[in-house]
């Protein structure tokens, strides 16, 4: 028996820069909200009719579950970017579908791309009709050492 699905879920980002990557991932958590937990990296399924809420304070040190993508860069003067989707199918009974993407530039290109990844993994792959789908993106000029977190966090 596994525990009960996730009934809720938020989208977050944030950036951030250090002297080191682990520090500035840190930053980069610490921006999006979920610094002070503990994060339970997942592959990409949103369980069947979860509902998006708000982003909220989460109880520092717990478990959080979530989707991300990432990337820390040591060039300074580089842009990078971090990007996650969610797509919601047509039936409510069926899962949905989390994609992540990062990479250096822009974060419009990034989202799109992901964006992207969400219709082919549900439409051509699955098979599923998407109701919409969802974003969200974080953007970073390095100062020394940058990073930029995008995530799906999925709550009870």
């Amino acid at each position: 028996m596994f525990g009960p699905l996730p009934k809720r879920y938020f989208l977050t980002s944030g950036a951030g820069d250090a002297t080191t990557g682990l520090n500035a991932f840190d930053a980069a958590l610490l921006d999006a909200k979920v610094g002070d937990t503990n994060l339970i990296k997942l592959s990409s399924i949103l369980p069947p009719g979860a509902e998006q809420i708000a982003p909220f304070e989460l109880p520092k040190g717990s478990l959080v579950p979530l989707a991300y993508g990432e990337l820390v860069a040591y060039e300074p003067g580089a842009v990078i970017s971090a990007s996650v989707a969610v797509g919601i199918p047509v039936d409510p009974t069926l899962a949905g579908l989390i994609m992540e993407c990062s990479r250096f530039g822009a974060a419009g290109p990034c989202e799109e791309a992901c964006r992207e990844m969400v219709r082919e993994g549900m439409e051509v792959i699955r098979g599923v009709r998407i109701k919409e789908i969802k974003s969200i993106s974080a953007t970073h000029a390095v100062e020394q050492v940058g990073a930029v977190f995008a995530a799906v966090v999925l709550c009870p």
